[in-house]
């Protein structure tokens, strides 16, 4: 995969800060001022990673987020934001953003989200190339080329975070995984002080996936261990 990655900030002396130390990590960097302008070059070219301004004149970040998600652009995506609190993060990663990073931040930080991201974006591309196949267990089917799932014939919309959630747990049916484990292998790092994010995924998943998200049949905890996914397919 290319190096090439998006930076979508409004303010140009940010937007020349970030694309400075993102191409310190050997990137090539192009730079969109208004959320118009990045939702653009974002659909013209693949870029191995975007970074996102939350606030933005004509469309703001979440919107953009969501516009690309439903155009089929998978993308990892860096939200740079000055708003706090668990609904905003919540908000985000329910339209697709793949992680957060709150301002001020330092340079390292900035760097290692953005390496995380890429690692996890050509792990992923590395799967489609060489592992693509379709899940089926019971009445989910998960294809991982198309990126689709369905449940009794019926599409079930994941984000993209959802997506490669219930693909590294339904790839390893019976394996139990730590919430660590699953940051580390779906979000790519340690996202020490955020183990409560992999919860609030599952029980999205749940909602979406199963008949009945307080009694699951797909994705099982472990009680003391993690979560799983059954080696008993369901009738």
């Amino acid at each position: 995969m290319g190096r090439e990655v998006l930076v979508v900030e409004d303010h140009p002396n940010i937007a020349r800060l970030v694309k400075l130390h993102v191409q310190e990590l050997g990137c090539e960097v192009d730079l969109a001022f208004d959320g118009p302008s990045g939702l653009a070059r974002a659909q013209a070219k693949a870029y191995a990673a975007i970074i996102l301004e939350r606030v933005l004149p004509g469309l703001d970040g979440l919107e953009v987020c969501r516009r690309l998600r439903e155009a089929g652009n998978f993308a990892p995506i860096l939200m740079l934001t000055a708003k706090r609190g668990e609904a905003e993060r919540v908000r985000g990663l329910n339209t697709g953003v793949d992680d957060y990073l709150a301002k001020p931040f330092s340079v390292a930080e900035l760097q290692s989200r953005v390496k995380a991201l890429m690692r996890r974006a050509e792990r992923c591309g590395r799967a489609r190339r060489d592992e693509a196949e379709m899940v089926r267990v019971g009445a989910l089917e998960l294809d991982e080329a198309k990126r689709r799932v369905r449940v009794r014939g019926r599409e079930v919309e994941l984000t993209s975070r959802e997506f490669e959630l219930l693909l590294q747990l339904a790839r390893n049916p019976g394996r139990v995984f730590t919430r660590s484990q699953l940051l580390d292998r779906v979000w790519s790092y340690d996202y020490a002080g955020h183990d409560h994010t992999v919860k609030s995924h599952i029980n999205r998943l749940r909602a979406k996936i199963e008949d009945d998200p307080a009694h699951p049949r797909y994705i099982l905890t472990v009680w003391g261990a993690g979560y799983k996914f059954t080696d008993e397919p369901p009738e």
